[in-house]
């Protein structure tokens, strides 16, 4: 979870400004629930690499101006990970006569593979 510090433009664009120790970012929305959206998938762009995260900011501790806004978002790295993959090239080892059936078919490899792996994976 992480704090927001919002101000409402001159533009009617919500700009957030997280504040978490470390990390800084700004972004803009159409309004404050599609900010918050976006506020979301920057925090999960920021730690998809790493399994450490920071400690969030304690509200109390922030303090804002008379027509800013602080807010929690909350976010599900595992979610964020499921739902934003990133691919990974493997090199695998399959039986030649499935290789060639397989193209014969125009499979994607790649394709079946995934799917066999989330099957095998329950996911």
């Amino acid at each position: 979870m992480e704090i927001l510090n919002s101000k409402l433009s001159s533009l009617n664009l919500y700009v957030f400004i997280r504040i978490i120790r470390n990390m800084e970012g700004l972004l803009c929305g159409e309004d404050l629930t599609n900010a918050l959206e976006m506020a979301s998938d920057m925090i999960g762009l920021m730690l998809e690499d790493t399994t450490t995260y920071p400690k969030p900011s304690k509200l109390e501790s922030i303090h804002v101006a008379d027509n800013d806004i602080k807010t929690i978002v909350a976010i599900d790295m595992d979610d964020y990970r499921r739902n934003n993959p990133k691919t990974i090239r493997k090199t695998v080892t399959v039986p030649e006569y499935l290789v060639k059936m397989g193209k014969e078919k125009n499979l994607n490899f790649s394709a079946v593979l995934t799917k066999a792996l989330k099957t095998e994976l329950n996911l």
